[in-house]
């Protein structure tokens, strides 16, 4: 069941260049020795990492600051209606529906792996599957976004939400096994919602754009906004944690409505809450990456809640995005998803300056600074993946 406390937990933080003390807030960062070498406890021996598999693969080895053999890249939203085999697999079948079917969602996370050689796959599921899964009313509306039946706004509605169960996720468990097993050595990548984001979308009922009911739930009701944010942040590290378990190498906290916050509200009424999502993996010490969009005024407050690595999106050039963050933490991105549809010399001039600015990092994994906008030629992305590859790693 989901744990009742707000508390951090004494799990020790195998897997991420900052430790988090027992009370939010005091990060120590790890010396170069103990960052470059990470212990991982929690895992079983026939777990990816472990057993040879993807441990040394581009992905990881960049995520762990290291030089990997090919520059690494993959694609927020690969596994997506840019595909006509997607399309094809999805139809007449719901999203939420597609999520929690093993053989269909290992199907549709392998089908960019196949077609444009990237360095990792994505779990294809979606950041409310874990309130379907606890029993909250949600559906995926086609052009809307997540709806749920009945809005989270008082105290009241969060003691009534029902709480997630390791059971119920076994779906989730035995898509990735499935995915995992036909992967080799290609890493996957587990994922879930910041409980920013979720529950700004239980807040409001639906997509919004500028988060009012949250943010106003913050200071006007700052208890029941934290309940609210600590039932989020097990969920969502439920869910991670069951991917991570089942074979997933690496996991990444989407908050992808963070960009809405200041600096200041984001401190105090969230950073909690994400660095709780992520004690729930702490101790696997599987590489762990935020990113969010908009967040450009809050990557240091990002990373400090414990992560390996730093997405950005495109608002921020890669190299301005290491100097705010000190060179501490691998970076991630951050090809600008608008440039897909420009000529090819365009599109080719910009990729190698995301390279280039993204060269004084520790470590850098390519990607795009949001998702594959549903229109995208797929052969532009796998010429993309052909360029990043012919380029050496520095």
């Amino acid at each position: 069941m989901i744990p009742a406390t707000g508390q951090a937990r004494p799990w020790p933080v195998t897997g991420c260049r900052y430790l988090l003390g027992l009370i939010f807030g005091t990060i120590e960062l790890m010396t170069p020795s103990t960052a470059a070498t990470p212990e991982i406890s929690g895992l079983d021996a026939g777990h990816p990492l472990m057993d040879g598999r993807t441990a040394d693969s581009p992905l990881i080895t960049a995520y762990r600051g290291g030089k990997p053999s090919r520059r690494p890249v993959w694609f927020m939203r690969q596994a997506g209606r840019s595909l006509p085999e997607y399309l094809k697999v999805r139809e007449g079948v719901a999203m939420l529906d597609s999520c929690l079917r093993p053989e269909l969602a290992s199907e549709i996370t392998l089908q960019p792996v196949r077609r444009h050689d990237v360095d990792a796959a994505i779990f294809f599921s979606d950041i409310v599957i874990p309130l379907k899964l606890a029993g909250v009313g949600v559906d995926i509306v086609p052009g809307v976004g997540p709806v749920l039946d009945k809005p989270v706004r008082t105290a009241a509605d969060v003691a009534a939400l029902p709480q997630l169960t390791w059971e119920a996720l076994e779906p989730i468990r035995e898509a990735v096994r499935l995915t995992v097993a036909e992967l080799g050595n290609t890493p996957l990548i587990g994922f879930a919602g910041a409980p920013f984001t979720l529950a700004a979308y239980m807040v409001e009922g639906k997509p919004s754009r500028d988060h009012l009911g949250p943010r106003t739930m913050m200071h006007a009701d700052p208890e029941t906004w934290t309940a609210l944010a600590n039932w989020a942040a097990d969920a969502s590290g439920m869910f991670l944690r069951a991917q991570l378990e089942a074979g997933a190498s690496a996991g990444q906290l989407f908050d992808s409505w963070a960009g809405s916050l200041g600096l200041a509200d984001y401190k105090r009424f969230v950073a909690p809450a994400s660095a709780r999502a992520l004690d729930h993996v702490r101790d696997l010490g599987a590489p762990l990456i935020h990113f969010g969009t908009g967040t450009s005024e809050l990557l240091v407050a990002m990373r400090d809640v414990g992560v390996d690595v730093v997405g950005v999106d495109y608002r921020l050039p890669l190299d301005e995005a290491n100097r705010r963050l000190g060179g501490t933490v691998p970076l991630q991105g951050n090809i600008d998803p608008a440039l897909l549809s420009a000529p090819w010399e365009v599109l080719e001039a910009h990729v190698r300056e995301v390279i280039a600015a993204g060269a004084s990092a520790p470590g850098h994994v390519l990607n795009l600074g949001h998702g594959v906008p549903p229109d995208t030629d797929p052969a532009v992305l796998t010429r993309v993946v052909e360029l990043i590859h012919s380029i050496s790693p520095e």
